[in-house]
């Protein structure tokens, strides 16, 4: 009986590494960085290279990671970072998806590099997008936390796009003001409340800053969030009289606490901050996609709530994969020491979204 069961399991697992085995090699080495090395053993280091890429009259630096022989192409959009594309996790990532033969291009999004949106982001992503279309087909994009929006957003305008992919990603950016300032989210009536980081706050400010209509308000709000971010207990109250209303609107919603407040203070930003905030939320988009729509969200994410990926997933009406992990916070796994349980079944889910990431022709429904 015994070694009918241990036949039985060893059956399973090969049947798995023959279903899986280059999505489970590449989800374990995401998981466990410690294995890169020796999985990597029998692939091929892909070559980067970098390009630019017209956006209007800008030009978008690039970087491409080549296989040897590719098969499909992966738009990789980087979340809030000053090293941007070139952030070690970003590099990593398009490396590690390179080695299994996927071509990567991985733009710089000025915007998010220096944690100031800018209103481009969605033109420069989908201009990129269109430019590798054009010349490799399957094509699919993932966006990474703050990334994530404008990369749904330019997958929902270019239209073919096999598949797109939010992790760690958000919905609406109303809601991502309102947990990062008083630390509570909702969905369909549940609330949750979770501590929140004074360096989120001065984040949320610098990005808060270019949606801003004029430049002055917009130069001021980026020194105090320079300013808090490198000391949160700088007194910047010089700078904060040079706002002129628009300004000080911004400046006092990223400084609120209190959850009854959130509407009344969204409600006095200028017009044009709102509808910035509004074009670049993606969730009346979702339905537009024509691809699958891949969603992975850490449940103790502490800069944008797993509730704004539950949202996602609702308005794809079934043409989503969900994973919420609950042993991942928002840049990675947590500690080791998490339920064994939870770690096999983040371990499964992961596996399932990279596999179809790593296979976007593939037609599927969840």
């Amino acid at each position: 009986m015994g070694l009918g069961v241990g036949v039985a399991l060893l059956l399973a697992l090969l049947a798995l590494l023959l279903r899986f085995g280059t999505a489970a090699l590449l989800s374990l080495s995401l998981a466990f960085p410690a294995t890169e090395g020796w999985l990597a053993a029998a692939s091929h280091e892909p070559a980067r290279t970098e390009i630019t890429v017209a956006s209007g009259r800008r030009l978008i630096a690039a970087d491409v990671y080549q296989p040897p022989r590719p098969r499909s192409a992966l738009v990789i959009v980087h979340g809030l970072s000053r090293a941007g594309r070139r952030h070690p996790e970003v590099v990593r990532l398009a490396r590690l998806l390179g080695e299994r033969g996927q071509l990567v291009v991985v733009p710089e999004v000025a915007g998010l590099a220096r944690f100031a949106l800018a209103g481009s982001e969605v033109d420069d992503i989908a201009a990129v997008l269109r430019h590798v279309a054009a010349r490799r087909h399957p094509v699919g994009i993932a966006g990474f936390s703050f990334g994530a929006g404008p990369a749904l957003l330019a997958a929902a305008e270019v239209g073919d796009v096999r598949v797109a992919g939010s992790f760690g990603g958000y919905a609406d950016l109303l809601n991502v003001v309102a947990f990062v300032t008083t630390g509570v989210h909702t969905f369909h009536g549940q609330r949750y409340h979770q501590r929140q980081e004074e360096y989120n706050r001065w984040k949320l400010l610098a990005l808060l800053s270019g949606v801003v209509a004029s430049e002055p308000d917009r130069q001021t709000l980026e020194a105090i969030a320079a300013r808090r971010l490198a000391d949160p207990g700088d007194d910047t109250g010089a700078l904060e009289t040079r706002l002129d209303a628009p300004g000080r609107a911004v400046l006092r919603l990223a400084l609120n606490r209190e959850e009854a407040s959130v509407a009344s203070l969204v409600a006095a930003l200028s017009p044009e901050t709102r509808a910035m905030l509004a074009r670049l939320s993606p969730l009346p988009t979702v339905p537009r996609l024509r691809g699958r729509l891949l969603i992975g969200h850490g449940e103790a994410d502490d800069s944008i709530p797993f509730t704004e990926s539950l949202r996602l997933a609702e308005a794809a009406n079934g043409r989503a994969r969900l994973a919420i992990l609950h042993t991942f916070h928002h840049t990675g796994p947590q500690g080791v020491w998490s339920s064994l349980a939870l770690r096999v079944a983040d371990g499964w889910n992961l596996m399932r979204l990279v596999d179809d990431l790593l296979d976007p022709a593939v037609e599927r429904r969840y």
